[in-house]
């Protein structure tokens, strides 16, 4: 090969590298390079009804872009924009137009922790579930309030949120109504080992009537020390046939839980949430459980105390009692405090 032609060669050679280099450098900047300049993770929320608009519009809000022109070219032209999944889709700094691009239309989810704390009732179990996920809380309510679904569960109406164990749970946030209650039927399935279910039958008592005496003494103290201690006062009284007389399940039945004192109004209550007027556990909890709350009614504390009475200190913790001749001279001394105090 002559000179002249080696020579030539070489250029085209090189003149072809440049090009590409040029392309791929150009491929790079526009797709790949870092766009988004969010400080920390950012997610976007995809709903049903968004449409390509409304998901840029997103995008743009929590990734902060320098530009959306690339990420709108993708979206405008590409085919797979059609098929953008709903669900919630993480924005990391520095990311590139199309690996945000790719997530959206791979379905490549970011997970969320999904937690259920501090719920009394079945409404507001369905607000809180639809707070946190794509999930509309009127189609959970009605799912809570189905007695048929409930029972395919091994559940009641008055039982249904024994099945919500107050723990944190990775969830994708478009997951279904079905699937969630399919979750946390498993979810429920591990809390109850064979060790608890033993516990349970030991004391006599199964799972939802456990979770239904954890749920008073929930209600009752914050105090996890006096938890086992208020437990064994319960469960003494059912074993001895007496009435629980709990305020906090006449709270629950007139659903006023903003009452610092029941009075004789609140115990006329018809409700068979009234401890005071009906034998035996209410007909399930009234709110769920800590997980603390339910092991303390497993691992309840043996004494021979049916009476007690929150401290005249305000402590949130009780002072129990044997007799009643004990119990009333608690009471009288909480009783002088709250007139004291003008809580009435």
């Amino acid at each position: 090969m002559d000179f002249r032609k080696q020579n030539k060669l070489v250029i085209t050679a090189i003149i072809v590298g440049a090009i590409v280099l040029i392309a791929a450098s150009f491929v790079y900047c526009t797709f790949f390079a870092a766009e988004f300049q969010t400080e920390k993770k950012a997610y976007v929320y995809i709903d049903r009804d968004d449409t390509a608009d409304s998901i840029m519009v997103k995008v743009e809000q929590a990734g902060m872009p320098r530009s959306m022109k690339t990420f709108r070219w993708l979206m405008n032209n590409l085919d797979d924009a059609k098929s953008i999944h709903t669900g919630r889709y993480a924005i990391k700094p520095g990311d590139g137009n199309y690996p945000v691009f790719r997530r959206l239309t791979r379905g490549q989810q970011a997970p969320l922790e999904f937690a259920i704390n501090d719920v009394r009732t079945c409404g507001q179990l369905a607000k809180k579930i639809g707070n946190q996920l794509m999930i509309d809380s009127a189609e959970v309510a009605i799912r809570l309030n189905d007695s048929i679904f409930c029972s395919k569960l091994g559940f009641k109406k008055e039982t249904i949120v024994c099945l919500f164990i107050p723990n944190t749970y990775e969830l994708y946030w478009n997951i279904s109504t079905a699937d969630l209650f399919k979750r946390m039927k498993k979810e429920y399935n591990l809390f109850w080992t064979s060790d608890r279910l033993a516990k349970a039958k030991s004391i006599g008592y199964t799972p939802a009537e456990v979770t239904t005496i954890a749920s008073i003494v929930e209600e009752e103290t914050n105090n996890n020390e006096e938890k086992p201690m208020v437990a064994g006062l319960y469960i003494n009284r059912l074993h001895k046939g007496m009435k629980l007389q709990a305020d906090p399940t006449v709270k629950f039945a007139v659903q006023d839980f903003t009452i610092k004192r029941v009075t004789g109004t609140h115990l006329r209550s018809n409700s068979p949430y009234n401890t005071y007027k009906f034998e035996g556990l209410p007909p399930g909890p009234i709110r769920i459980p800590s997980i603390k709350g339910i092991d303390a009614v497993l691992n309840y504390t043996r004494h021979n105390f049916v009476y007690m009475c929150a401290k005249e200190d305000f402590s949130g913790t009780h002072n129990f009692a044997a007799t009643w001749e004990e119990h009333q001279a608690n009471a009288r001394k909480y009783q002088e405090e709250l007139n004291k105090r003008k809580i009435f």
